[in-house]
């Protein structure tokens, strides 16, 4: 008589394998979207979750791609291992934002926020009874409060250009923020329009140059909301946040790309972690007046060309005949990566225009590329602030005079000739 260990083993079961990539099938039919609907009902949710969960009567996935942006492949991995459950769906309770935030005017305009979902701080709220009905309706926006500490504030302190006021900044150094942290969530006619390209286009490039990662940007043309793997972005304000979209609210702004080396460890070859500070400085000073202060803090890496590619960079720069020079610094770049720039700023207002702003007031950027697209945008620059000169490491000084090289590291607002000129250089800070 054969025992239970004598019979063959059995074949673990096959999960069967759901494609995406055409339209149709026997599942539910996405909820649509109508981009640019003031009400976030009628413009619908975004739904980028692959499992709408047991007992759910909604399936409908409406976005290609997914939540996490740049980290989703952690959780795929955390499944494949038996950390995650794949149909888990998170608790929210308690995480509302720590402070409202809009709605504005310009949450209602389809064509001036296309890269992140205007409503996507405020889903547990807006889209409480399709979530109720089982709905995976995830967040892509969290607003929470804290403190920042750097010692760059602590020797403005000392040297007398701040002085603590006890509720923007503490005598210790402590700054209270509000931070926001953002996923990017793209309207692809919005951006495919900001670019001045095609719909067409834009998803067939997207397709090929992730290596058909994502087939629906061909095959599904009925989904107009991608939401990209790659890094989003956070924002610090400083100040009373409740006069954010007031006419009268004086605003400072520093728009900044990450630079991991400078940013956090401090590097000296570059001017990325000085101009932070001084853009927090400022940005504390209109908060002590009044005003606003607006950091934002772009996860673009090197120009947005990787840390790999800016350090090959760095070892061209510094083995070339002749060393490190002003007048070579952008052709070295140009040489490893084949463009000088790949941060493209044309998507970069819309986090402004969620805030409702509609004027800066002192925007701590020399760069151009930065200035541009926010006037195009509609957005009123009154007076740029430069880094000042005790401010540059020594050996960030090929950087600086590389761009005063250029030609567009300036102490005023361009004219319209001027910025026709530079509009083909991809350089900035």
């Amino acid at each position: 008589m054969k025992t239970e260990t004598d019979l063959p083993a059995k074949k673990p079961a096959i999960k069967p394998i759901v494609l995406t990539s055409h339209p149709g099938g026997s599942g539910p039919k996405p909820l649509p979207i109508d981009w640019g609907a003031a009400d976030p009902l009628r413009r619908g949710p975004i739904i980028a979750t692959v499992h709408a969960g047991e007992g759910a009567s909604i399936a409908a996935k409406n976005a290609i791609g997914t939540h996490s942006g740049a980290y989703a492949l952690y959780r795929a991995l955390a499944i494949a291992a038996g950390q995650l459950k794949a149909d888990h769906k998170p608790d929210l309770t308690n995480t509302a934002p720590a402070e409202a935030i809009g709605p504005f005017p310009q949450w209602a305009d389809a064509a001036k926020i296309v890269s992140m979902d205007p409503f996507g701080h405020m889903v547990s709220e807006a889209y409480a009874d399709l979530i109720r009905l089982g709905a995976d309706i995830r967040p892509s926006i969290a607003v929470t409060k804290a403190h920042i500490n750097m010692p760059e504030l602590l020797d403005a302190m000392r040297a007398g250009r701040l002085k603590a006021d006890g509720e923007v900044l503490a005598a210790n150094g402590d700054v209270r923020v509000t931070k926001i942290a953002i996923e990017p969530v793209w309207w692809l006619p919005g951006v495919a329009a900001r670019f001045k390209i095609s719909e067409t286009d834009l998803r067939r490039n997207l397709f090929e140059q992730t290596a058909g990662m994502f087939p629906e940007l061909v095959t599904r043309p009925d989904l107009k909301v991608f939401l990209p793997p790659i890094g989003g972005m956070t924002v610090y304000l400083f100040g009373d946040i409740h006069k954010l979209g007031k006419p009268e609210t004086r605003i400072a702004c520093r728009i900044h790309d990450e630079c991991n080396g400078s940013d956090v460890f401090g590097s000296d070859i570059c001017t990325c972690r000085p101009y932070l500070a001084h853009g927090i400085e400022v940005c504390i000073e209109m908060a002590q007046q009044g005003g606003v202060g607006v950091i934002v803090y772009n996860r673009k890496e090197g120009r947005a060309l990787g840390e790999v590619t800016k350090f090959l960079v760095y070892n061209a720069r510094k083995r070339q005949e002749g060393g490190d020079r002003a007048e070579a610094y952008f052709e070295r770049t140009e040489c490893v990566a084949g463009v000088q720039d790949m941060r493209f700023q044309e998507l970069m207002p819309d986090v402004l225009h969620w805030l409702g702003i509609a004027r800066v007031d002192k925007l701590v950027s020399m760069s151009n590329l930065k200035f541009q697209p926010l006037v195009d945008s509609g957005i009123q620059v009154v007076e740029r602030i430069p880094i000042p000169d005790d401010l540059i490491p020594a050996d960030a000084r090929v950087e600086m005079d590389a761009k005063k090289a250029a030609g567009y590291f300036t102490d005023k607002v361009p004219d319209a000739a001027e910025l026709k000129q530079s509009k083909g250089r991809r350089l900035d800070e």
